[in-house]
């Protein structure tokens, strides 16, 4: 699956979810960014620097922790989210 389209998709799947997405410079004791909860509204900040790839793993990572059942994701988004949601053991 190309990268670009699949980002796409994650992006828009926050958005159904109501999570606000940014793409920030951020240090690198941050790391590639993530999910962070303010004034009780998630949000996911990335990198922007980062490639692609790495942001695409960002947010499935981010969303693994979310309850996407809901929504509809592509088999190949859906197997990404579900692979983080096995590795944190939250599936």
């Amino acid at each position: 699956m190309k990268m670009e389209p699949l980002l796409e998709e994650l992006e828009a799947a926050a958005a159904k979810l109501g999570v606000r997405l940014s793409y920030e410079s951020l240090s690198d004791s941050v790391g590639g960014g993530g999910l962070c909860k303010v004034n009780g509204t998630y949000r996911i900040i990335i990198d922007k620097r980062s490639t692609v790839s790495e942001k695409v793993g960002t947010l499935a990572k981010a969303l693994a922790s979310l309850d996407t059942g809901g929504i509809f994701l592509s088999p190949g988004a859906r197997a990404i989210v579900e692979r983080y949601q096995v590795m944190s053991g939250r599936q």
